[in-house]
């Protein structure tokens, strides 16, 4: 059989019907043009395998010059017969997957794939699944052949060319279709007249508007997004599309395509959608939402427009996991600039459940750009403006919403678990890098603590001269069960605060809580003991974040030109403090998500953070606080109060057995400032236990945490 003669015969077939019929109605699959385009894909790939791929049968050759793509997407776009856009869709794509010489660099094969492709993505299609295969294919081979993005993207706008001009490419491809193609007697041909230089400029390679991205943007949003497989295959060419290796097509891709604004609109868009009558506790329970819809569904008011919402968060996470130089998305700021309280708390809700969601480090990265600024200076105490939304979340965790509160402190802990160095300089360590928190002496340099064989108790001095810390380190208390480790004799070398003991330092937080006000030591498994294992996994964690963060092993020396009494802890730590100081008449929940906070900043292995939070021998300029000192306050509080309270060790162990479960509830006095007063002891031994596994590696001599 003759195959051009053959090709010829199906392809008259085809235009004789158009002849021959005119005003029927009858579906195109009752006819014989889906058979007829069988024959003719078939042909053409039994005659590529036949020719080899330096070489153009006939055929393709018949197919090329004589433009019946063209012609068929003309038929495909009057839809005559009825069903014809969809065997013309199918037919686009089998011949783009089978025929594996490159096609897309040529004129009359990327001029009907353009066209095609803004007959896809229409209102009330009823051909999406095969517009989504047809997108696939094309972004397939973009994908193997990244230079023909070029001959693709177009503006819709303007007169479709992409570096010359139509007359121009119509008058030198002529009727040879050779010079586009590579032949037998130009195997090396990959750059014809209707191909562009790689020094084209963007603006002209890549229109503002392309017809590509706007169609996959539309099938993306297809049915409900997540669960769609339509949705899924234009979730998956629009990866194929960003993850191209070649570096500049990615860039143009960004800069010069409306891809990374409507992928930001879209975000914005089912934002927008998600209803104000959302639960908190259904935001803060919602599972991890993946884009390709492997997750069970949850069944709640307004959690489909939740799975779409984090389906579509999700992809744009794996997104920038493939291609971080492609896009970079915009958050939304309106819903944070909130007015009602429930538009706070909601919308705070869904940021923390975001942040939890998102791991690209390049997603994280403009996340924290968005939510905390860049700025590098330390904090000022009147400056609310440098950036308006942080200082506005910080000012929410010590809203007078309790839940409010919660849900930001929920917001800041998420934040601070993820592996990304500026979330913790912005928020502390800016504020401590020169350590003005400490006294200056009159050489110049800080005032460490020199204690001697000779001056055994001189460490107390402090705490001595507080009237509410007598008979703090009686003998009583360092023989009491809930000391792990003891020390025969109050002694420490010559040394500065930054080398501090592990024993005196984790001995300082275990004592802080008198002991009438402890009740550890009256409920089994309650003991320093238990926080040891938690704090050494935070601390490994932690740690494992380090090795591209740069972090000071040791202190940095004080400078002499920075003054003490410039010195402010910066308006996160100033929040904590403040709420740290309320412990004893807060809410119980409340008092447990600021300690976790000040937890998780405390396992950080910085020097200087180790020094302001763990180490209670340093002295404080003037006007400055540590979190010791801010929870000696509390403790001087607490003890005024343990005075006027009748049976107060007693009625704080009932409190405590009831917080376990093992005592059924009943009344009892002061039941704020009780659980206040457990979370504080529960607070100092789990600062006492983070204390114990941080120092062991800063070589001091201290046991192993295994043989406790």
């Amino acid at each position: 059989v003759n195959l051009l003669d053959s090709f010829v015969d199906h392809w008259k077939g085809i235009t004789n019907y158009y002849i021959e019929t005119t005003g029927q109605t009858r579906p195109v699959k009752q006819t014989d043009i889906p058979w007829r385009l069988k024959q003719m894909l078939d042909i053409l790939v039994y005659e590529e395998a036949q020719q080899g791929q330096e070489e153009m049968g006939p055929c393709m050759e018949y197919l090329l010059q004589h433009k019946l793509l063209e012609t068929l997407c003309t038929l495909g776009k009057a839809q005559y017969p009825p069903g014809m856009n969809q065997q013309v869709l199918v037919f686009f794509s089998k011949i783009l997957v089978q025929i594996q010489k490159p096609m897309l660099h040529i004129l009359n094969v990327y001029r009907p794939v353009q066209k095609l492709v803004r007959l896809c993505g229409l209102p009330g299609s009823q051909t999406e699944k095969e517009e989504a295969q047809f997108m696939f294919v094309v972004c397939s081979r973009v994908k193997q052949d990244p230079y023909v993005l070029n001959y693709i993207l177009e503006d819709n706008h303007s007169k479709r060319s992409i570096s010359t001009s139509e007359d121009t490419e119509k008058g030198r491809s002529g009727e040879t279709v050779s010079s586009n193609y590579p032949t037998a007697s130009d195997p090396a041909s990959t750059s014809s007249p209707q191909q562009h230089s790689p020094t084209d400029s963007p603006s002209t390679i890549f229109p503002a508007n392309a017809g590509l991205i706007h169609v996959l943007v539309h099938l993306s949003r297809s049915q409900v997004c997540s669960k769609s497989r339509v949705a899924l295959k234009a979730f998956e060419s629009l990866l194929l599309l960003v993850s191209i290796p070649k570096e500049d097509t990615a860039v143009c891709l960004a800069e010069s395509t409306p891809l990374c604004q409507l992928l930001a609109e879209r975000l914005c868009e089912l934002f927008s959608q998600l209803p104000a009558t959302l639960e908190p506790a259904d935001i803060h329970s919602f599972p991890q939402t993946h884009w390709n819809g492997m997750q069970e569904s949850q069944s709640f008011p307004g959690s489909e427009h939740m799975e779409n919402f984090f389906a579509w968060l999700d992809f744009l996470d794996h997104l920038m996991r493939e291609a971080p130089k492609v896009t970079k998305i915009i958050i939304i700021k309106n819903g944070l600039c909130f007015r009602s309280e429930m538009g706070v708390l909601v919308n705070t809700a869904l940021l923390c459940c975001s942040v939890r969601h998102i791991q690209s480090p390049a997603m994280v990265e403009e996340l924290v750009s968005f939510l905390l600024g860049r700025q590098t200076q330390s904090e000022q105490r009147l400056d609310t403006e440098s950036h308006v939304l942080r200082y506005q979340l910080i000012e929410h965790c010590d809203h007078i919403s309790d839940e409010i509160s919660i849900t930001t402190l929920l917001l800041f802990e998420a934040l601070l678990q993820k592996p990304h160095r500026e979330i913790l300089f912005n928020l502390v360590l800016r504020n401590l890098e020169n350590r003005c928190y400490l006294t200056r002496t009159l050489g110049g340099g800080d005032d460490c603590r020199h204690f001697t064989d000779t001056d055994p108790v001189e460490e107390n001095e402090e705490l001595e001269e507080d009237p509410f810390f007598t008979d703090m380190y009686g003998e009583d208390e360092f023989n009491s069960s809930e000391q792990l480790l003891h020390r025969p004799q109050l002694i420490r070398e010559h040394r500065c605060s930054g080398q501090t003991q592990a024993l005196d330092i984790v001995n300082s937080f275990l004592c802080l809580v008198p002991q009438e006000a402890k009740t550890s030591q009256h409920v089994q498994g309650a003991r320093y003991e238990t926080y040891v294992h938690d704090a050494h996994e935070q601390f490994k964690e932690c740690t494992a974040f380090l090795l591209d963060w740069d972090w000071p092993e040791s202190l940095k020396p004080t400078e002499l030109s920075v003054s003490s009494s410039d010195f402010f802890e910066g308006h996160f730590l100033k929040v904590l403090f403040d709420r740290i100081g309320r412990i004893l008449e807060q809410p119980y929940e409340l008092n447990l998500q600021v300690t976790s906070v000040l937890s998780r900043l405390a396992v950080f292995p910085h020097p200087h953070l180790h020094e302001y939070l763990l180490d209670p021998y340093i002295i404080l300029a003037p006007g400055a606080r540590s979190l010791f000192s801010v929870l000696i306050r509390v403790i001087g509080e607490l003890m005024q109060r343990i005075e006027v309270i009748p049976n107060f060790t007693e009625k704080l162990v009932h409190v405590r057995r009831q917080l376990m479960g093992l005592d059924g509830e009943s009344g009892v006095d002061h039941m704020p400032l009780l659980k206040g007063v457990i979370i504080l002891e529960e607070f100092c031994k789990e600062l006492a236990a983070i204390a114990f596994v941080k120092l062991p590696a800063n070589n001091t001599n201290l046991q192993n945490t295994d043989t406790l």
